[in-house]
């Protein structure tokens, strides 16, 4: 579904990505790796257009995506979930899923049962602040609003980070119902370990701005994938 080739990336003068391969494929996780630093988040914000790469092309489904902005990218069918969130805090809960209807025709301007049925709390705050929410409350929104561009392709940016582990667990289940539907593909950035290896299919290791590790989960071991992330 999503292919990355040669990309680079640059913030001013100082070049971020260097020559950035990736493959995604539809009902898997395609996990991205490595310590902070490394240009995980700047790839992801690359393919989703909220920053302009240098060179190289992102494809989807075959169609190259000649730059685009964050609106063509979700056009197109790629959806981001950002570090932090990025919820609206003064909208409600019901407000915040809307705002995904920007990309989509007007026929599609509702909220599918399916999004309380993966996340039933949102239904149960429909109309609550964004920012009232707790942390874990606004990942789950954060993921919903995503999901209701009907993406072909999930990007997820640390959707664990300052998460309390129940609503981890449940994410993760989240992720795997959306994997066997099989009509999208995931890209999951993770720092934490475990969240990862339990679902990634494929797992690509990032290093200053360079891929140095790419294989099949089913290629490699746990601790190989371990001391790979750790270099």
């Amino acid at each position: 579904m999503l292919e990355i080739k040669d990309l680079t990336l640059k913030y001013g003068q100082s070049q971020i990505l260097h020559g950035v391969n990736l493959s995604a494929q539809v009902g898997e996780v395609t996990c991205v790796m490595g310590t902070n630093g490394v240009g995980k988040t700047s790839l992801l914000k690359a393919i989703a257009g909220r920053h302009p790469y240098a060179d190289g092309s992102i494809a989807l489904d075959g169609d190259v995506l000649n730059h685009p902005s964050a609106f063509d990218a979700a056009r197109a069918g790629i959806a981001y979930v950002p570090q932090g969130r990025e919820i609206f805090p003064m909208m409600t809960v019901l407000e915040n899923l809307e705002s995904g209807f920007a990309c989509l025709p007007k026929a599609q301007h509702y909220v599918p049962d399916q999004i309380y049925d993966l996340f039933p709390v949102l239904k149960e705050m429909t109309d609550r602040r964004g920012g009232d929410l707790s942390g874990g409350q606004q990942q789950q929104l954060a993921i919903a609003r995503a999901l209701i561009t009907k993406p072909r392709v999930l990007l997820l940016d640390e959707p664990t980070e300052g998460i309390q582990p129940n609503i981890i667990k449940q994410i993760g289940n989240v992720i795997k119902i959306l994997c066997d539907q099989g009509d999208m593909a995931i890209v999951l950035v993770e720092q934490f370990f475990d969240f990862a290896f339990d679902l990634g299919a494929t797992f690509t290791v990032m290093n200053r701005g360079e891929v140095v590790f790419d294989k099949r989960a089913e290629a490699l071991t746990r601790d190989e994938l371990y001391q790979e992330v750790l270099v």
